[in-house]
């Protein structure tokens, strides 16, 4: 799940995901953090998911993945569409 939260020169984007699903560490990795493992890391909320949140440039659109453990890459399904292999979101 994406959640948007447009400020004045930029747009946060908190990455959610399940607490258990998949299972093990999760980051956001995309072209907005030189597609580096580990920078964006998602971590535990108090309602059981876990998130992070990106500050981006608004009025861009920008391509990134989940990367779980044991190399285990995927989409997020509430993207605004594909990039090739990648999900795509547009601030």
């Amino acid at each position: 799940m994406l959640e948007r939260t447009l400020r004045k020169d930029h747009t946060e984007i908190t990455f959610i995901l399940p607490a258990d699903i998949p299972p093990g560490q999760v980051s956001v990795v995309g072209d907005f953090n030189n597609w580096q493992p580990g920078v964006h890391t998602l971590t535990p909320r108090k309602d059981g998911k876990r998130a992070v949140t990106v500050e981006l440039p608004s009025e861009g659109a920008h391509s990134f993945r989940y990367l779980a453990a044991g190399d285990y890459w995927f989409n997020d399904e509430n993207a605004d569409g594909q990039d090739g292999p990648n999900s795509r979101l547009h601030t």
